[in-house]
This record gives C-alpha cells, structure tokens and sequence, in this order.
C-alpha cells in the first residue's frame, strides 16, 4: 500500500533522483554515469547541457566533461519530442525506434511546407552516409554544403529538416563541436555496440529511467517527456514495477525508485545554480513542485519554450541568472524572484562561483535588485 507524503518530502525525493543531491544507490564519477542515469537530459543547447552535466559532477570542468564527450561516453541526438538529448551511445539506436519516430508523424506536412519531397529526405540519407563514412566528421556548414552539391536544396529550414531527419532516422548523430561549429557523424560510428531490445523490455527500461532520475512522477509526466502515448507510459511503468514504489502526493499516486521510497526525509536549505535547460524544469510538465506560477514569466519569458537559468534553494527557484563569458572573467547578472537576505546573497554567489569554477574563470557578479 502506497503511503502519503506531503509536497516538501516529494521535492526532497525529487532532487535526489535528480542527482542534485547525493544519492545513496549511486556517486556518478563521470558523464557516462550521469547520462546512463537519467537515459536522456536535454541538451539542445549545449552550453546548458554541459553545466547540467557539470553540476552533477563536483571538481570536473567544462574541460573534462567535453573530453569525455569526445570519448564517446555520450552522444548527442533526436530521441524524443524533436528535442536534442545527451543519451547513451548503446542506447541511441533503440531510443530513436521507440520514441524518436513519433516526431516523423509531422514530418510529411513539415516536408510539404518546406518544399521537399520524400525522395529529396532519401537522398539526403544517402549523401550524409556516403560523406560521413570512414570516420568522417563534418561541421553543420560542411554538411549543408555537401547537401547542396548533390542537388539538395538547403535554404530557409529545409537544412534543419534535412539534418534532423537524418538523425532521427538513426543515420547521423550529433559529434562534439569543433570550436564553436556543430558537428555530425554517423551513428553506426559512434555507437558500434548499440543495445537490440524488444519494445516492451524497452518500454520498462526508459520508464524505470525515468522515474529513477525524476520521481516521483506520474504516468502523465513520464508520457510528456518521452513523447509516448499515455497507454505506452501506462504499460512502460506496469512493466518496470518490480524497480519501482508508490506513493500519495496530495492523494495523488506517483511513482518513485524503490531505493529512495523509503528514505527518512532531512530537508535541506541547499543553493545550486542551474542552466536553464535542465531535467530540473524540462523534465516536467507540471512544475509547482519546484516553481511557483507567479514566477513562471521570469523563467520563461513570453511562454516560449526558452528558460532562463535558475537560482534554487532547498529545491524552489528563487531567481535566475545570465552569464557573459570574456577573455577574463565570467559575468553573471542575477535577478532575485525572492528576498534574499545578505547572507543568502552570499551563498547565491557560492553557488555561481561553481560555475565559474568549472570553466576557468573568475567570477563578476551584478545584481539586478
């Protein structure tokens, strides 16, 4: 029988599992750990994506994580919801079968806006495979430009589509950047051991990642982040239950690791500075927990899909935050969403002093109120 818990414990449970606080069934010690964690963290923007990494890893730098990424310890790719994630390598294939393809449901009127044609998608399968084979690596612009000379026109956003159709049908995946510049590889490449799984073991393998790294979350929640149909996250979590517990927020059944469901509860009045694109927020469709609404334009401006980076304390966010990165030292503007004390003040400066740790670079601060 499921037990009641009140909101604050489900938080506490939910920055666990979020690896933003230490966790008693694992103490990641590099990306490959943090990845396979979570199964998928988004990474559309990549700046974000590596601090998201960075934050779950005490003393690493951006340095380090990025020389992991080019050790293939993840890669970047489409795997659901037409978003950018880091995944697995040997997951990134059966990922792609299972929740990616449902983005391609649109791509037919998305084509036909775009002026393409099926056979024009085709092609360009056959192109990128060819120019990528043997190790090939090329920047976003290189690709586009081999596009282009075999006929294919990349103009306006048929490039975009092209690169993400590729990707989505599992022939290219998203190399680390050269410099500034994207680059693509192909995933046979970059993943030569990818996992073969039947759809219902993959099923409870995402839904048991995705409530170890999110929970406690409800079957609703975990058909929004993986882009599933309710049935599916319904029958993914049926088939995962072995790995998983209950309980009752507000009367409500959420799932969580069976690890942490018992854990007795130790609030903590932790400050931690977040990319705006981060499992904390994006993981989640319903986000009380963790931002109160009155909050919600200053995290997402306009309501369009871009969130600001993130001041929390004891898991409730309570600012955010902008960075500018020079030669010398790293800027950040903060805008308190709280009263924030002068002693708080201090320790929200420990928080983005981290950051400025990880990449190099001493911090300047500038608060906005």
């Amino acid at each position: 029988m499921s037990r009641e818990i009140t909101e604050s414990e489900a938080l506490d449970l939910r920055m666990t599992s979020l690896l933003l606080r230490p966790h008693l069934s694992i103490r990641p010690g590099g990306v490959a750990d943090v990845v396979q964690w979570f199964g998928a963290m988004q990474a559309q923007d990549l700046a974000s994506g590596l601090w998201s990494l960075g934050a779950r890893l005490p003393g690493q730098t951006v340095a380090d994580v990025q020389a992991a990424l080019e050790r293939r310890e993840a890669l970047r790719t489409w795997p659901m919801r037409g978003t950018v994630h880091l995944v697995p390598p040997a997951d990134a294939r059966w990922m792609l079968e299972l929740t990616g393809v449902r983005s391609l449901s649109g791509s037919a009127t998305r084509r036909a806006q775009l002026g393409l044609t099926e056979a024009d998608e085709g092609r360009a399968l056959d192109v990128l495979g060819e120019a990528l084979a043997g190790g090939g690596r090329l920047t976003r612009a290189q690709c586009l430009a081999t596009l282009r000379e075999a006929g294919i026109g990349t103009d306006g956003q048929r490039g975009y589509h092209l690169l993400w159709y590729a990707s989505v049908r599992g022939v290219t995946c998203v190399a680390p950047n050269v410099g500034t510049e994207q680059t693509f590889a192909l995933l046979d490449e970059w993943a030569p051991e990818s996992r073969d799984l039947e759809r219902d073991e993959a099923l409870a393998l995402l839904a048991h990642r995705y409530v170890r790294g999110h929970g406690p979350v409800t079957a609703r929640e975990f058909a929004g982040w993986s882009g599933l149909t309710l049935t599916d996250a319904r029958r993914g979590l049926a088939a995962a239950e072995g790995l998983l517990s209950t309980v009752r927020v507000d009367g409500e059944p959420m799932h969580v690791d069976a690890a942490l469901a018992e854990l007795p509860r130790v609030p903590l009045d932790d400050v931690l500075a977040l990319p705006g694109f981060d499992e904390y927020l994006l993981g989640y469709r319903d986000r009380r927990l963790m931002l109160d609404p009155a909050h919600q334009q200053a995290v997402v401006p306009g309501n369009n899909g871009i969130f600001q980076a993130t001041v929390v304390r004891a898991g409730r966010v309570v600012g955010v935050w902008k960075r500018k990165v020079g030669r010398a030292a790293v800027t950040v503007t903060i805008q308190p969403l709280t009263t924030l004390d002068t002693a708080a003040r201090a320790r929200v400066e420990q928080s983005l002093a981290r950051y400025a740790d990880f990449l190099g670079l001493p911090p300047r601060f500038d608060w906005l109120a």
